[in-house]
């Protein structure tokens, strides 16, 4: 009998969430693209916050996000907003709108009902070795890990709060627990 390989394993397990994804989509009206963005809006810090990291993330042609983005505006579950300092920069951020849209079509059930079927302590076991297989794969492609920021090689704990290294600016509790497109891993 022959050895299944890790890849295929991923390959499944992504095609299940895909699969749930799409049911979900469907359900709503939404393309699993439109899903894709929420959620990552949902999950990214004020690095990361832009069409360009969102197009990065993704892993999709500017014209494709920028398209979507434009959709996802109209439906009032996205907005756009000028930084303050670079008028070049343009942030992007979930509506309360698209947070609940999010909350109603985020796949996770599928997830919690697996995560019951494993022990708390088998559980742990593949949580670090999924996100190692991760952060090889990223490696493999050359990508940025776009990790949580307070678990980057940057990220320092002040006596008063948070500071980023690599940019010098204090970080919010909340921007900390995101995910940010200039993590290096430790």
């Amino acid at each position: 009998m022959e050895k299944t390989t890790v890849f295929d394993v991923i390959e499944r397990m992504s095609a299940l969430i895909r699969s749930e994804e799409r049911k979900k989509c469907t359900e709503f009206g939404l393309q699993p693209v439109h899903l894709q963005v929420l959620d990552y809006l949902s999950r990214c810090n004020k690095y990361s916050d832009t069409p360009a990291s969102l197009t990065n993330y993704l892993g999709m042609t500017r014209g494709t996000v920028s398209q979507t983005v434009l959709l996802l505006e109209k439906k009032s579950y996205v907005k756009k907003t000028t930084d303050t300092i670079d008028r070049r920069v343009i942030h992007l951020s979930l509506l309360p709108e698209g947070k609940a849209m999010l909350g109603q079509a985020r796949p996770s059930e599928l997830f919690n009902q697996a995560s019951d079927f494993l022990k708390q302590d088998e559980l742990g076991h593949y949580d670090e070795t999924m996100v190692n297989m991760l952060s090889a794969l990223q490696k493999s492609n050359k990508s940025h890990s776009f990790g949580l920021c307070k678990t980057c090689q940057y990220f320092t704990l002040l006596p008063d709060g948070h500071l980023c290294g690599l940019t010098k600016e204090q970080l919010t509790e909340e921007d900390s627990g995101k995910i940010c497109q200039e993590h290096r891993a430790l």
